[in-house]
């Protein structure tokens, strides 16, 4: 159990600052993240990784000489925001362009991603790779569609000692999906593990079984067995990856991960048998790693993870790195950086606003207020529908996200702004503090609907349905899902349509909202027969089968909400 904390809200925040204190020869710790703290060549290539917190020493613990030059950190299993990304990696760039690392999962795609889009328009070249090494959560041939897990550490140790071997940007993007491509993990878990603040574990194994095929976000595990003994276990590790050895590969890496609470004793016992096997089967390892190294806070559990070397993927598997977390020989002495590190990001001035389009900010203020509210006392019900076939942070991130952006809308009304302005602000905070997917899903949402409203007038009701429309289009164009997915868009679509549809006959906006408001319950309600085909949940889609998806289900509550204010305001 995650036990030491003052604030649950503040523990990623706190525990990164306590990592820099500690490591000031390695790290400085920027906004949401941190950076090399010693000299790099300019115009050498920065690796940038990152992903949620939670995972120590996964990212930040990568941060040295020969492999990442900074890492992101989002909340406790949560992405960070696109402008958390983004401002890391202005601080990483030495003028070679950016590679960007972090495992395969929906919010982390999206809002690397989008951040990537924003550093390009800044004239930075950003090319961007997502681990997929989970052979449990998709089959040889969809091998993109995998999850990235302890996989990680490879794929970044190889890209950093291409990147430090001074190698084009061109070069280290290449070398860095074959290792991806080159890389397979598995793993089992005994026991869950526990949030900060949390009552419980986010899934039980049964005493005597174990949970195959685990995620490192809280996911249970796609099957269970009895446990086995470290040589039965060994067999179950090894036997799912061997079956994917390349033709002719006698050469491997191979690292025995630890989840959080399995001891190294136990890892060091099941070494050996692991060890035993790959001999076997012919294969001589490189260099193996057995420790944590890509956790999931307090799990107890282990993965496998073999990369199939070729002579090229061998010398930067091997080549000299020193980060606080993970060394491999010894690397030339290099000098601290004495510039001063300062985020560069100011926020904007308030365009100027008509008094009609400032009292519709305020409305939308209040509105806020009130989905803050809400979220807040729906927080541990949406949790506890996430947590069937994920991790169970839904509740938290809406929370978190939805009263930063009620927060930043208020700021915004008191400094004057409009409709357009105090809505777009909201997307941003919401984004930037909720992180993993539902935050970047609902920056993009309120961002977009935004774009049809205006700071010179107050906002008609033909353009709240346009931007209805417009938020549609921004969610599916950079979240990629559709109807059938099992997310949050089987409730936007029919909300939308249906909406659209209503004015259209002519209904006044209160009673074709309140008809659409009801489209999205219905939707979300039916998502429970759904199967999911995209996020954490894909993995484990029998599990969630019977259960609505968490995110269509806070999306129906937010527009019934709406749909009451609009009532009472009319």
């Amino acid at each position: 159990m995650t036990t030491i904390f003052n604030a649950s809200e503040e523990f990623a925040a706190t525990a990164l600052v306590g990592f820099c204190q500690i490591y000031p020869n390695h790290v400085r710790l920027v906004s949401n993240g941190v950076v090399r703290a010693t000299t790099v060549p300019k115009g050498k290539v920065s690796v940038v990784v990152g992903g949620g917190s939670g995972h120590y020493p996964a990212f930040a613990g990568y941060v040295g000489a020969g492999l990442a030059d900074a890492a992101v950190a989002g909340d406790v299993f949560a992405s960070p925001s696109t402008a958390a990304i983004a401002r890391v990696c202005r601080h990483a760039d030495n003028g070679g362009g950016i590679v960007l690392g972090f495992g395969n999962y929906a919010g982390d795609v999206l809002n690397f991603g989008v951040a990537a889009e924003r550093l390009r328009a800044e004239g930075i070249d950003v090319r961007i790779i997502a681990v997929t090494d989970d052979v449990a959560s998709a089959p040889a041939e969809t091998h993109a569609m995998r999850r990235g897990i302890a996989g990680d550490l490879v794929v970044f140790k190889i890209a950093g000692a291409a990147a430090e071997a001074g190698l084009s940007l061109d070069e280290v993007e290449r070398i860095a999906r074959l290792a991806n491509d080159r890389t397979v993990s598995f793993g089992v878990a005994f026991g869950g593990c526990t949030l900060p603040g949390a009552k419980g574990p986010l899934f039980n194994v049964p005493k005597g079984r174990m949970a195959l095929g685990l995620g490192i976000h809280g996911e249970p595990g796609i099957s269970e067995q009895d446990v086995a003994s470290a040589t039965d276990l060994a067999g179950v590790l090894a036997g799912k990856l061997l079956a994917e050895r390349p033709t002719g590969c006698n050469r491997v890496a191979a690292v025995l991960n630890g989840l959080g609470s399995t001891k190294y004793e136990e890892l060091f016992v099941l070494w050996t048998a692991v060890r035993d096997r790959l001999k076997a089967d012919g294969l001589d390892v490189v260099e193996p790693q057995v420790g944590e190294f890509v956790t999931s806070l307090d799990m107890q559990g282990c993965s496998l993870t073999l990369t199939w070397l070729n002579e090229e993927l061998e010398g930067y598997w091997l080549a000299p790195c020193d980060s606080p977390a993970f060394r491999m020989g010894r690397t030339s002495a290099a000098d601290l950086r004495t510039d001063t590190s300062v985020d560069e990001e100011t926020a904007s001035a308030i365009p100027a606003a008509s008094e009609a389009s400032r009292k519709a900010a305020r409305c939308i203020s209040d509105l806020f207020v009130g989905i803050a509210a809400m979220l807040k006392d729906q927080e541990a019900e949406l949790g506890r529908i996430d947590a069937v076939a994920g991790d169970g942070d839904h509740g938290q991130g809406m929370r978190r996200g939805s009263d930063a952006a009620a927060q930043a809308i208020s700021a915004a009304v008191e400094a004057g702004a409009g409709a357009q302005t105090a809505l777009a602000r909201g997307g941003d905070a919401w984004a930037d503090r909720a992180g993993g997917t539902s935050g970047a899903i609902w920056g993009l949402l309120l961002r977009s609907w935004s774009n049809a409203l205006s700071d010179a007038d107050a906002p008609h009701d033909k353009a709240i349905i346009e931007g209805a429309w417009l938020a549609l289009q921004g969610v599916t164009r950079l979240g990629r899902a559709r109807v059938g997915d099992k997310t949050l868009v089987d409730a936007l679509v029919p909300f939308v349509e249906t909406l659209t549809g209503e004015a259209k006959a002519g209904m006044p906006l209160a009673q074709a909202w309140s008809t659409a408001a009801g489209a999205a319950q219905d939707a979300a309600k039916a998502t429970s027969k759904l199967a999911p085909r995209l996020g954490r949940a894909r993995p484990l889609a029998e599990k969630s089968i019977g259960h609505p998806d968490a995110g269509a289900v806070s999306l129906a509550m937010v527009a019934a909400l709406v749909s009451d204010f609009i009532g009472r305001s009319r």
